[in-house]
């Protein structure tokens, strides 16, 4: 039986760091992204370092949220014979920043912006840990983990539908660990502290987050994707999964020092 990976936002920050990570343990990786066309380049350069350290690698560019390609990703990995799914990282950074209350209602987020970060950053780990299951790919062993933030118990200036959305991935990822327990798969979110990625470049005021992060943080430096990539091949190898149902934060004790 070969292990694999699949990453659910797998081209850059947290995701692309644990894809290098596993692929340098021997875990072959399935990664999910979406990205437009002028980052081909880059990201074919991250498959080829994959590939690198001799394992299989997959990379599709499509939206974690569609039903059917979710399906055919699935059925392709059934095709590769007798697997498991060690791994399913779940670290999708795509909402609405938008205050609840703007200057007007165009300035504020509205139902359907709200429905859309709920669906990408905290639904979408039930409907991948749901097909994996019964497709037979999620085994004994296995670990789910979802990339969690201080903002999910937090408030920051135009982050509420993501931070609900975190709280949610949170809730979601403590309803797998109670009703996969029984079969042996552990699930896990990660509270990674500020890390200056992409994705955090988005929020608005990201600068006063950072200096923020810098100035609280006892390990005197901001969280950088490696520190929880190191974590996630560390916990997520070892086959006991009996510490499950936890939100471990990863952020040199950021979050205790306010």
């Amino acid at each position: 039986m070969s292990d694999w990976a699949v990453i659910l936002g797998s081209s850059s920050g947290f995701g692309e760091a644990t894809a290098r990570e596993l692929a340098s343990k021997g875990i072959n990786i399935y990664g999910i992204h979406l990205d437009r066309r002028s980052a081909k380049e880059r990201i074919d350069e991250l498959i080829t370092d994959l590939k690198s350290e001799g394992v299989q690698v997959v990379f599709k560019n499509m939206s974690a949220t569609d039903e059917d390609k979710r399906h055919r990703v699935i059925e392709e990995l059934k095709s590769f014979g007798d697997i498991r799914v060690k791994i399913l990282m779940h670290s999708l950074a795509f909402g609405a920043l938008k205050p609840v209350i703007g200057e007007s209602p165009a300035q504020s987020l509205s139902q359907k912006q709200i429905e859309m970060t709920l669906d990408v950053m905290a639904s979408s780990i039930i409907y991948w840990s749901q097909d994996l299951y019964y497709a037979g790919l999620l085994k004994k062993g296995s670990q789910i983990f979802g990339m969690t933030s201080s903002g999910g118990h937090c408030q920051w200036k135009a982050y509420g539908a993501v931070s609900a959305a975190k709280a949610a991935l949170e809730s979601y990822s403590r309803q797998l660990a109670f009703e996969f327990s029984e079969f042996g798969i552990a699930s896990n979110t990660l509270q990674a502290g500020v890390t200056d990625t992409a994705a955090l470049r988005k929020i608005p005021e990201n600068e006063k987050m950072i200096e923020l992060a810098e100035s609280m943080n006892p390990g005197k430096r901001l969280t950088q994707t490696k520190d929880v990539a190191k974590i996630i091949g560390l916990l997520g190898l070892a086959e006991e999964t009996w510490l499950t149902g936890n939100t471990i934060r990863v952020d040199g004790g950021e979050d205790i020092s306010g």
